[in-house]
């Protein structure tokens, strides 16, 4: 289980973090995935310029029926195209098509801060950090929420933190950094706005490095609309914990359904069995077919679960021998490329 760092941000640690990108000169990219963005894109855009004059910034518009592409283009974006609808699917292709060594995504809606990109940008630079997410709950914010946006923020969270076993205070921002590594390593499926649930998810059961930086989110300027339908979304996010809890602990996921089941066939397992020893005789036949076939049904799903977890604990030492093998890969290639130069 990874473990999650939490940085708090000063002016100093924003300043060394202007140090080290001028000093490294990484390629760096400024992900922006808009969907009817018009009124705030263009602002972002030049924002996130002003601090990373070097990076790169592309605008992945998702269908806008608004002037959203000749904002971005205006404000100097390269403005690519997804047309599957949905967030998810906006960050499946960005993380294909675009090539960089740091990648930075942030919403396009004005929200998040371009100020704090140099806090965020840090740990991936230093070699300390996979995946940097600007926690917008954390003790440090002073975010501007809907108090219904907060209540399903810390729903979510507590239902994340429960099963998973992990300590952090935002799985939902949408402004996050992340190093080469984990964008071209880590398989994303959801096509909706659980999206965020995913990377969370996936960053910390496969072992990368995740930090948190707080940020402060603010309010969305008048005339621009949030796109998340809050009951339709919630279920997409709250379906893909469950189903991500299924596939990476499903030693505790079926083995709960299991020792369930065969608490329920004992209710009537007892009383069949009281029976037959008072009188000699099965009486209740239909309970005792319940409590048979319960109990079977929850020893069947624990082996299910042992099977799975086995399957998948060597799914984990393959990813991890891959994954060292590509460390290993890229390190002689620096090294070649270094000798090369002399």
């Amino acid at each position: 289980m990874a473990a999650v760092k939490d940085y708090a941000v000063a002016a100093t640690t924003a300043s060394r973090g202007r140090g080290a990108l001028e000093e490294q000169r990484p390629v760096i990219a400024v992900l922006i995935p808009c969907y009817n963005e018009e009124l705030t894109v263009g602002e972002v855009v030049a924002e996130f310029r002003a601090q990373l004059p070097e990076a790169d910034i592309y605008v992945f518009d998702n269908n806008s029926t608004d002037r959203t592409v000749e904002r971005a283009r205006e404000a100097g974006a390269k403005v690519y195209f997804e047309r599957r609808q949905g967030k998810g699917y906006v960050v499946q292709s960005m993380f294909r098509q675009v090539d960089a060594d740091i990648y930075i995504m942030v919403d396009g809606d004005g929200t998040y801060p371009p100020a704090e990109v140099h806090a965020l940008v840090e740990p991936v630079l230093r070699d300390e950090a996979d995946m940097v997410v600007g926690s917008r709950l954390h003790d440090e914010s002073s975010s501007q929420f809907k108090s219904l946006n907060r209540a399903g923020n810390k729903l979510f969270l507590s239902v994340l933190n429960s099963v998973f076993k992990v300590k952090i205070t935002d799985m939902l921002s949408g402004y996050r950094v992340f190093s080469r590594r984990f964008v071209k390593g880590v398989p994303l499926f959801g096509g909706g706005f659980e999206t965020e649930t995913e990377l969370t998810i996936k960053a910390l059961e496969r072992g990368y490095r995740v930090v948190e930086v707080p940020v402060d989110l603010t309010t969305r300027p008048e005339g621009s609309f949030s796109k998340i339908r809050i009951v339709h979304d919630g279920l997409r996010i709250m379906n893909t914990i469950l189903a991500l809890f299924r596939d990476y602990k499903p030693l505790t996921f079926f083995g709960a359904i299991g020792l369930f089941l065969v608490a329920l066939g004992l209710v009537p397992g007892l009383v069949v069995v009281v029976e037959f020893f008072e009188t000699g005789l099965v009486l209740r036949l239909p309970s005792a077919v319940l409590a048979v076939g319960l109990t079977l049904a929850g020893m069947l799903s624990v082996t299910i679960g042992l099977v799975l977890h086995t399957i998948v604990r060597r799914s984990q030492e393959f990813d991890h021998q891959l994954r060292t093998m590509l460390d290993e890969l890229r390190t002689q290639l620096r090294k070649d490329r270094g000798e090369g130069g002399q």
